[in-house]
């Protein structure tokens, strides 16, 4: 029997891959992968492997694929877009193959926010502003806890992400006022971002909701509401500062 590989192929850009995802996906006798979401350049990386879109199939036919080509020793690929740890539903495809002594393996990708900052040319931790992140979605089909509300998360004021959540855009807006945000406080929303029909919308909360309607977006895309997308001040970095020593270097004295 061999391990199964849940990879990630990264958002979007096939060149975003990882040399390992490329490798397995190249190699693979067998691929898994979540439908449209994975580039068709990337699909096309396997030259001898059979293919199989798991938009189409259900929990327990997946885990049929994989578990009886890995028992016959098959090079098993579970291909997710971004990174299989966010939103990938690998916990119970892992669980489940462990339970039949099949082994896992997971490959790291490029998830879709940091695309999105990429896109934004911007970081989103910034000094002065915020030094945390808080990757969440609104509550739909999928419940959140009540801890996790986005009234709650708002009122930290750090920098707040959503996935799976530009349908619900009015709702994200409401609660994030709710839990402390300025009506000023900048939006950015990325539609499928690093792919070649990437868009940017940018904001406020005063007025994302319009914008996002007007370009009538309703999947795929990331939402950041946060000071850092454009601060109206900032600290620079304490690493690079002259004064400042750290295990590599001193600190450099200056003259009076």
């Amino acid at each position: 029997m061999s391990d199964v590989f849940f990879v990630g192929c990264g958002p979007g850009d096939p060149e975003l891959i990882t040399v390992k995802a490329k490798k397995l996906i190249q190699k693979a006798d067998v691929i898994v992968y979540s439908g449209s979401l994975i580039p068709k350049p990337i699909l096309k990386l396997c030259k001898k492997g059979k293919l199989y879109n798991a938009a189409g199939m259900v929990r327990e036919e997946i885990f049929d694929v994989l578990y009886k080509n890995a028992k016959k020793d098959k090079l098993v690929v579970r291909l997710h877009d971004g990174d299989p740890s966010i939103y990938g539903a690998i916990k119970e495809q892992i669980d489940n193959l462990t339970k039949k002594d099949i082994k896992s393996t997971v490959v790291p990708g490029v998830t879709a926010f940091l695309a999105s900052a990429a896109a934004l040319g911007t970081q989103l931790t910034l000094p002065g502003v915020t030094q945390t992140i808080i990757v969440t979605r609104a509550e739909s089909r999928t419940k959140v806890p009540k801890r996790e509300k986005i009234s709650e998360l708002a009122k930290h004021k750090s920098t707040l992400i959503f996935y799976l959540s530009i349908h619900l855009i009015s709702n994200l807006v409401t609660e994030a006022i709710a839990g402390g945000y300025k009506k000023s406080t900048p939006v950015a929303v990325v539609y499928r971002a690093s792919w070649k029909d990437q868009k940017i919308i940018k904001g406020t909360l005063a007025d994302i909701s319009e914008k996002i309607k007007e370009e009538k977006i309703t999947r795929t895309a990331i939402v950041i509401i946060s000071d850092v997308i454009d601060p109206k001040s900032y600290e620079y970095s304490k690493l690079y500062d002259k004064k400042f020593s750290h295990g590599y270097r001193k600190s450099k004295k200056t003259k009076n």
